[in-house]
């Protein structure tokens, strides 16, 4: 007879000798082959030319690197111009509300209930 350990009662107990032979947690051996990848991009060799892949898109590395190391003594935060100017301003504005709103609470909830 064949036995395995059952983990609801916490004791030995009579098995068929397929699940005896194979214990918990433990499984048949699966396949060694990777399934298909879904979204996959093909991976691009060293021996392959640039034009191989398509669908890329342009690089935009180069420009974006001559416009941040630009010295033009402007912050990288701001050197796109107005649009970044007004997400830093929007940002500061909301972090500086935000505090005076903390301390407001903060203010009301040191205060001690009146009775009436």
């Amino acid at each position: 007879m064949y036995y395995k350990f059952s983990g609801f009662s916490q004791k030995l107990v009579g098995a068929v000798a397929s699940t005896a032979y194979t214990p918990q947690g433990l499984k048949p051996p699966v396949s060694t082959e990777s399934p298909a990848l879904i979204f996959g991009t093909p991976t691009k060799l060293a021996s392959d030319s640039p034009a191989a892949v398509s669908y890329f898109g342009k690089d935009k590395v180069p420009e974006l690197q001559k416009l941040f190391q630009k010295p033009d003594g402007l912050p990288v935060h701001l050197k796109r111009g107005l649009p970044d100017q007004l997400l830093y301003r929007t940002t500061m504005a909301l972090s500086i509300g935000g505090v005076i709103y903390c301390l407001v609470a903060f203010y009301l909830a040191a205060q001690p209930k009146t009775k009436k």
